[in-house]
Parts: C-alpha cells; sequence; structure tokens
C-alpha cells in the first residue's frame, strides 16, 4: 500500500471570474491583480509544506497560480509542474465568455438544474467524469491516475485530522505530497467522484452544503488517499477528506478589501 495527500486549489482570480462571466475551457484569461495577491497568499500559507509532485491544468490562470505557489514554497521552489489538459475546467460549450446568469437562464428554460445543465457544445458531467477517471469504474479514482507519478516513497499511515486551520493539518505521518491546481467546476465534480462514489469518509460533523459548496478562488481542499497494486495497476483503497474550499489565508485580503 502506498498512502499520500492530495491538495487541490482552485486558480486565482481572473477578470472574468471578477465580472461573472464563464470561462470554461475556450476562454485562456491571465490572473488579476487581486488573482496574482490571492496566489501569493496561499503560497505564503502553503510554503513550509514539501511537495513531491506539482500537476497543473494548462491553462494560463491555473499554470500562473501553480507558479507563484512553488516560488513562494521554501521547499519545492524551481520543481518543474506537469501541465495537464484533463485538469482543464468543465466546457461550457456556447456558454463559454458570458454571464453566469445567461448558464442559469438556459437551465432554467431547459427544466434543468444549472449544475446538470449542458448548454450546446458544453461536456456533460459524465464526460467530465470520464475525461477525469477514465471508464474503468470507479477504481480508478483521481488518486489512482496519479500514482505512477507519486509512487516513489514509502506507505504511511494518515494521522486523525488536526483541529484548527492549519496549513500542515492532514498531514503528520506523510511523506509523499501531491499539489494539483485546477478550477472550480472540475475540482467540484472530482470532490464528488470521491465522495459519492468512492465513499471518502468525512471529517466529524460537516454539512454537505459546505462540502460541495463552490469553491473561492484559491480556495485549498485535501484528501489523504491510499493505493493498493492490482494486476491492473494502482486503485484506490481509501480515502479519506481532511476539508474541502478552504480560504483562511485570503482573510487578510478581504479585510482590505
Amino acid at each position: 500500500m502506498f498512502t499520500f495527500s492530495l491538495t487541490l486549489i482552485r486558480h486565482g482570480e481572473t477578470q472574468y471570474n471578477r465580472e461573472k462571466l464563464l470561462q470554461g475551457q475556450g476562454v485562456d484569461t491571465p490572473l488579476s491583480e487581486t488573482g496574482v495577491q490571492q496566489g501569493e497568499a496561499v503560497g505564503q500559507y502553503l510554503k513550509d509544506i514539501t511537495f513531491n509532485n506539482v500537476f497543473a491544468s494548462n491553462l494560463q490562470r491555473a499554470v500562473q497560480t501553480a507558479e507563484i505557489i512553488l516560488r513562494k514554497n521554501t521547499h519545492s521552489s524551481g520543481m518543474e509542474m506537469v501541465l495537464e489538459p484533463l485538469l482543464r475546467e468543465r466546457g461550457f460549450g456556447v456558454a463559454e465568455g458570458r454571464p453566469k446568469e445567461d448558464l442559469k437562464n438556459m437551465a432554467n428554460a431547459a427544466g434543468q438544474s444549472c449544475r446538470d445543465y449542458t448548454p450546446p457544445g458544453g461536456e456533460t458531467l459524465d464526460q467530465r467524469m470520464l475525461d477525469e477517471h477514465g471508464s474503468s469504474g470507479p477504481d480508478a479514482s483521481a488518486g489512482a491516475s496519479v500514482a505512477g507519478d507519486t509512487a516513489n516513497g514509502s506507505a504511511a499511515a494518515a494521522s486523525d485530522v488536526a483541529s484548527g486551520g492549519l496549513a500542515d493539518d492532514g498531514l503528520q505521518g506523510l511523506s509523499v505530497h501531491v499539489l494539483v491546481v485546477s478550477h472550480g467546476a472540475y475540482i467540484r465534480v472530482a470532490i464528488r467522484h470521491l465522495v459519492e462514489d468512492l465513499k471518502c469518509s468525512l471529517p466529524a460533523g460537516v454539512k454537505m452544503s459546505q462540502l460541495f459548496s463552490p469553491c473561492p478562488n484559491t480556495g485549498i481542499s485535501r484528501f489523504i488517499l491510499t493505493l493498493s497494486q492490482s494486476e491492473s495497476g494502482p486503485v484506490l483503497s481509501a480515502a479519506r477528506c481532511v476539508f474541502t474550499n478552504r480560504k483562511d489565508h485570503l482573510e487578510n485580503l478581504t479585510a482590505a478589501e
């Protein structure tokens, strides 16, 4: 068995985020000034965690955020990240570049919830799941997909969830840490897959509304994943959620605004 931490971070703010416009995959915008500050804040928050592997969506808002985090990091500065197209945002078809309110109106007109609705030319949630996790069933989890790059260390047992809002919550006893920088809709899909399909264990007293709430820009989620070897390769044998959508690092920025 092999156990490691997976820290998921949404990219920093872009001007499209500020103006509540959909970006998806076809709109590739850079970070706004606020987004850069958010990236620096989350990088400072995580600066003492040694990330053994770093994966990022190849859209520039995610790449920029990951670069800032690595520059701030005491141990991982200069590490080469892996740019992964499968970590891109969900495609929203004709709705990309338009106000988010337009997507809600299109969903209402179709008699569907906004989460379940797929605009013309967009990517369905099922397609996103297949792209992200492959089609070999629930054992082929997000954790297993990065196993080939992370299984260079020894297995370690995960400790109990640490109380409070510390940057190293859940990391005690682990020697391998993976950072993934991606997008809001992607992260929501990944968390739902881990919790609903893979029956990931949850922190005591957590509310589902909090667990599945929209991730803020540079919001942090963390899971502890254990992989076992099978004839077809590594499969997820245990998963535990430490926290989701944490934004402690943004408090000073919010106060300044």
